[in-house]
């Protein structure tokens, strides 16, 4: 995000917003959002304002249910 968002500042090419999800469903899902709001980077765009988060919440309850689900076999 703060590649992008310095590129955008200096009109330069710019990181395909295509990578930016697929970076974001690969597992940086939390990182992009936190970077979307600490770089102030994509907030107006509604897919990613409101993606990125529940994409978030989601790999973070997946990876929550993979970790409670595997101790229960101990």
């Amino acid at each position: 995000m703060y590649l992008d968002k310095q590129r955008a500042i200096n009109h330069k090419y710019r990181i395909p917003e295509k990578n930016l999800w697929i970076v974001a469903l690969i597992g940086g899902a939390v990182g992009t959002t936190l970077g979307m709001n600490r770089f102030r980077h994509k907030t107006k765009h509604i897919s990613f304002k409101l993606g990125f988060p529940f994409l978030a919440f989601v790999e973070v309850a997946l990876i929550i249910y993979l970790v409670v689900s595997d101790q229960s076999n101990f």
